[in-house]
């Protein structure tokens, strides 16, 4: 009887994942299936269905071509985003803890906050040339404010008890910043690291296209030139993916850090 008992809940808890999962599926299905109807209802100059997408991506994969400009943007975007990480938090705790600090640059941050990044990609060309530290300064300037800023209003909501309680016990500033700022504001910052990962694949992009053509944006230029679109979609598929995974790790670490503060 257990083991009938058992089989059946596997098999309602089986249904119930499929009855959950099943939107997402039938709806992943009928975009896979309305892009290659309209892919072979229009030109293949303007855009390739999604079997000549699938082809290009295997035989890109297969001449190495592919993988080289993955790993390309890979070491782009993870140096970026990994100084964006470095600068942002401790930066966003500096200011929020000190007033007079967080007046004199808020301007500052505001403006460049508020300026198209792309607008000073050829200020950066004209300064630092072609090179890589100039396009992981651009992706560093995409990533770096969404950490910035929520880390700082991460940092200014804690409860003023909080910090009274760690005083009582006679914390120092360092010991302050390590047992309560941090541990409460990394929910707030893993926020800002999650909406930094789609800034951060733009500059990306943006960095290949307009300062020197390598990687995946350098892929997409050529494959574009020669009117490739379906080596063009098979590097947005890469980039689509990645952002997927690494948007689903973002949410995850957040909730994982958002337990401490509940």
């Amino acid at each position: 009887m257990s083991s009938i008992a058992g089989q059946e809940r596997s098999r309602t808890h089986f249904r119930e994942r499929l009855a959950r999962h099943a939107p997402f599926v039938l709806s992943l299905a009928a975009g896979l299936a309305l892009w290659e109807i309209a892919g072979r209802m229009t030109s293949a100059a303007f855009m390739a269905p999604l079997s000549e997408t699938l082809l290009r991506f295997w035989q890109l994969a297969e001449t190495g071509e592919l993988l080289r400009a993955t790993l390309s943007s890979a070491s782009l975007f993870a140096t970026g985003l990994g100084l964006a990480i470095v600068a942002g938090m401790p930066l966003g705790l500096l200011l929020a803890r000190v007033r007079v600090l967080r007046e004199a640059l808020d301007v500052y941050i505001m403006v460049l906050y508020a300026t198209p990044m792309v607008a000073l990609i050829p200020f950066i060309l004209s300064l630092m040339g072609f090179g890589f530290a100039p396009k992981v300064l651009v992706v560093f300037l995409f990533a770096v404010f969404p950490i910035l800023y929520n880390t700082i209003e991460g940092a200014r909501s804690i409860k003023p008890e909080l910090i009274e309680v760690a005083r009582s016990y006679r914390s120092g500033e360092w010991a302050l910043w390590r047992e309560v700022m941090v541990p409460y504001t990394l929910p707030y910052t893993m926020t800002g690291i999650r909406q930094a990962i789609g800034r951060a694949l733009v500059g990306m992009i943006a960095a290949e296209f307009w300062l020197s053509a390598t990687g995946l944006g350098g892929l997409i230029m050529n494959a574009t030139q020669d009117f490739d679109t379906g080596a063009v979609f098979a590097a947005v598929l890469v980039m689509v993916a990645a952002a997927l995974v690494l948007m689903r790790l973002g949410m995850t670490l957040e909730g994982h850090f958002a337990r401490w503060r509940g």
